[in-house]
């Protein structure tokens, strides 16, 4: 795997530690099994389940007891720090491959469901997959399907796919091999920045589609100064491909740099290649462009190349992003211009008004 900069990856432990890196998956415990056996009827010998109890929506545990009291003081959550929110039951026989989320809840409420040897019926109940040993009919599921959500700082020069046919780099060379991970979304080949890693479909189809509502940042260099028509045709939605059609953006001149123009550009969807498409419409050129921020996950200072795992906040600053209201307009400019006008901004033209020259 490759690991471009330095030796030390962000979250990583240290030398000698019994406790895994965040990011890295544990085992699967004695006799679990996965989707496949289960539907299949087989399963191993029943692991001996861990001392610590699930918590209901009621506060209370399964059996009758109080979750917390004097004899039960609260437990730290162990996905604190490793980024994986605790979840509910049928959320976690979902991922796991036992049924779908709406049959996990039909087996939950037969009582077919038990935590740590205890029946479980009531469907707000949440567990630590980890922690609690989960079976369905006796059987121990796979706690390998465990969820996780990395963050990399991608380079140039890798594809965003799981794997490449002509063997060229992808970014899976520079995360944590992990079962069913894959990159949410993609950046091109010649792209930077953020890009997000998970084994949670569900998660992912909140980044990526845009009934979510899950903006993108980026931070472009265009060649010239786009004059003052160009930034509205940008804003505005625009004819990007035959049949295909933007949106809109938020788009900002953040700086001048010699013949270099500095735009931040923030999409409420994702295409293929949008903001060069987008661009190239507009009779602009491309010279870099870095992906800044997903929803609420920020690339920061993350060095290129390297990665780590996303905090319970940000994981939840996605998984809770509203979704836009229907019919309700994602940018505000002050007429339509033509969507398939290309406007090219003379390099030797007179600044628009609120415009810097380059310097």
């Amino acid at each position: 795997m490759r690991n471009p900069g330095s030796n030390a990856r962000p979250g990583s432990s240290r030398p000698g530690s019994s406790t895994p890196p965040p990011g890295t998956r544990r085992a699967s415990q004695p006799g679990a099994i996965r989707s496949e056996e289960w539907r299949a009827g087989t399963s191993g010998p029943t692991a001996s389940p861990p001392a610590s109890r699930p918590i209901t929506s009621s506060g209370r545990a399964p059996d009758g007891n109080t979750a917390t009291g004097p004899g039960n003081p609260p437990r730290r959550n162990p996905f604190a720090d490793e980024g994986t929110p605790p979840s509910r039951l049928q959320q976690v026989l979902a991922r796991a491959g036992v049924s779908s989320r709406r049959d996990a809840e039909a087996l939950i409420t037969a009582g077919r469901v038990q935590v740590d040897g205890v029946t479980v019926r009531e469907l707000g109940t949440r567990a630590d997959p980890v922690r609690h040993q989960i079976t369905v009919d006796g059987r121990p599921i796979s706690v390998t399907t465990v969820v996780r959500y990395f963050a990399l700082n991608k380079p140039r020069g890798y594809l965003s796919t799981v794997e490449d046919p002509f063997g060229r780099p992808t970014v899976m060379e520079l995360v944590p091999p992990a079962p069913g991970l894959f990159p949410v979304g993609r950046l091109d080949e010649e792209s930077e920045g953020l890009l997000l890693f998970t084994t949670d479909g569900e998660w992912a189809q909140r980044v990526t589609h845009p009934k979510f509502g899950c903006t993108k940042e980026y931070d472009v260099e265009v060649y010239g100064t786009p004059s003052r028509e160009t930034m509205e045709t940008l804003r505005a939605p625009l004819e990007i491909g035959p049949g295909d059609r933007s949106t809109g953006a938020e788009v900002d001149v953040i700086a001048t740099s010699g013949r270099n123009t500095r735009l931040r550009i923030i999409l409420h969807e994702g295409r293929n290649r949008q903001i060069r498409r987008m661009c190239e419409a507009v009779g602009l050129s491309v010279v870099s462009l870095v992906r800044v921020r997903v929803g609420g996950v920020r690339l920061g200072s993350l060095p290129v190349g390297q990665w780590r795992t996303l905090t319970s906040n940000e994981v939840e600053s996605v998984s809770t992003t509203p979704a836009p209201r229907r019919g309700k307009a994602t940018t505000t400019r002050r007429r339509p211009p033509s969507a398939t006008r290309s406007i090219a901004a003379p390099q030797d033209r007179r600044p628009a008004w609120g415009e810097r020259r380059p310097s």
